[in-house]
């Protein structure tokens, strides 16, 4: 099954033959279902702070920042940003030569307000000696599609999102990286220093690196901030072997195996080797212009708030469980804790001896810890937040894609769609424990959440494995709690056109 040139690959890889074996294993049997104990509402799993206490949990961030800890924005940034340009890939490659859909009559109708039509603009007249008015007016709409997508223009057809020009303002238009910095100088900065870490593809680096570099000295200036840009890439050990469809190892016309990227959950080892305390988690379009800012910052902080006081609550108890010699009330204080602020239900614990309470409450207490903003269900789509069963039989809260859910159990189907809230990506985490040392992250994954897609490469069909989600089972076994946030911190760009939505407006 396993060749020893298929061994000499795995090798420089840097990924075991047990690792593949595994995997393989997978596609057998192919992944499970979660257990569903409810869809998490306000009142059951989802946390709706009122105002008063919204400026008690800013304040508290507030609190914490000061004592110097080291914090950090991560922001998965690889990745093209062919998607968002899929509509206009196909008008221009399509036959007619002007615009036809609706999709079509607003791009075009609306080309100036884009926050890059400066730059289009400069790119038709060196194309083609005329500016993008001047060719559309003379039908050659086509020719300004080309110069937006392809390479001797603007290149955004494969461009990774970060580097497109979201936003204008008076003096210059802003990327979304410029806007990650400028975010992190509202709410992340402790002793004067921020930590910024970009997810990027090795061969859209360099580009972000130049960025950088570019304009770090002016939002250094601006905000009175020292910036720590850093840049990782997925881990080639991280990459899935793909599969024919009857199981086997998949290999290319030249004999090698076929390997594909594992996904976002790959990042888990991204974020595992950050040296940071407290870490933001972010997706690279959910940005808004400055005008908008200060309520994203508001729920950053309010978030950031709630962790670190059950993160305070959680370190006072365990280190309470090492001094020895605790009453049973100060057990079931603990236990109160666990079920009411971390909405987690162990079965039995009421009826565990004291060992072996006190060995349930060091498991669950001693874990990464998040807390993840929860916008208003108004069809977006996204993950959902349930409270679902572990392999162990607690229950907790978690994430959960649609993939996930058993579509053909009524009740289950009942939850996802009758759901109040979805998941925007609005994380903030503690990567640290009592003891301050780094949780190595991986161990906290359900290896068992992944997901097997179909896909064909040369015309043959493969299957593809997808490594559990970063939010989704990467963070499976951590402790969480849901905080219901304001539907306008969540603004992504999905697709070009949604950079004309109000909010992507200056």
């Amino acid at each position: 099954m396993i060749t020893s040139e298929d061994r000499k690959q795995l090798a420089a890889k840097g990924i075991s033959e047990q690792q593949i074996l595994r995997q393989l294993e997978q596609f057998r049997q192919g992944f499970p279902y979660l257990k569903l104990r409810a869809a998490a509402a306000i009142g059951n799993g989802i946390v709706a702070p009122t105002e008063k206490e919204c400026q008690a949990l800013v304040q508290a961030w507030e609190s914490y920042k000061s004592e110097g800890h080291h914090i950090t924005k991560f922001v998965p940034a690889s990745g093209a940003a062919s998607r968002m340009f899929k509509n206009m890939f196909e008008f221009r490659d399509g036959d007619h030569d002007a615009p036809v859909s609706d999709f079509e009559h607003t791009y075009f109708d609306h080309i100036q307000d884009f926050a890059f039509f400066p730059a289009l603009d400069d790119a038709c007249q060196v194309l083609y000696g005329e500016g993008a008015l001047a060719l559309m007016d003379a039908g050659h709409y086509k020719d300004v599609a080309a110069a937006m997508l392809d390479e001797e223009g603007l290149n955004y057809g494969q461009l990774p999102k970060g580097l497109l020009q979201f936003h204008a303002y008076e003096e210059d238009a802003r990327t979304p990286l410029e806007e990650h910095l400028v975010e992190a100088a509202q709410y992340a900065v402790s002793n004067g220093e921020t930590d910024i870490h970009f997810t990027v593809s090795t061969e859209h680096r360099e580009l972000f690196e130049q960025l950088v570099e570019r304009v770090l000295p002016a939002y250094e200036e601006r905000f009175k901030v020292k910036y720590h840009v850093s840049f990782s890439e997925q881990k080639p050990s991280t990459d899935t072997l793909a599969a024919t469809m009857d199981n086997e190892p998949f290999h290319t016309d030249d004999g090698q195996l076929l390997f594909r990227p594992g996904g976002h959950g790959a990042l888990i080892q991204n974020l595992s080797d950050l040296d940071s305390d407290i870490v933001f988690i972010k997706n690279i379009d959910n940005v808004v212009p400055d005008r908008l800012k200060p309520a994203t910052t508001l729920w950053k902080q309010v978030i950031a708030g709630v962790l670190v006081n059950a993160q305070r609550q959680a370190f006072a108890y365990l280190n309470r469980l090492d001094e020895g010699g605790v009453g049973r009330d100060e057990l079931k204080e603990m236990c109160r804790f666990l079920r009411n602020d971390l909405c987690t239900e162990v079965p039995g614990i009421a009826e565990m001896g004291t060992d072996e309470l006190i060995a349930t409450l060091r498991r669950k207490l001693n874990r990464p810890m998040r807390v993840c903003g929860m916008v208003k269900n108004v069809g977006e789509p996204g993950g959902g937040p349930f409270l679902a069963f572990n392999p162990d039989g607690s229950v907790s809260l978690q994430i959960l894609e649609s993939s996930q859910i058993d579509t053909h159990n009524p009740a289950y189907m009942a939850m996802f769609q009758s759901g109040t809230h979805f998941n925007p990506v609005d994380i903030v985490c503690a990567i640290r424990d009592y003891k301050g040392q780094r949780f190595d992250l991986p161990r906290f994954v359900d290896p068992a959440t992944g997901f097997i897609s179909y896909k064909s490469k040369s015309g043959k069909e493969l299957k593809a494995l997808e490594l559990p989600g970063l939010w989704n089972g990467a963070m499976s076994d951590w402790s969480t709690i849901f905080v219901e946030v304001p539907l306008e911190t969540f603004n992504p760009v999905k697709t070009v056109n949604d950079l004309l939505r109000p909010q992507h407006q200056g």
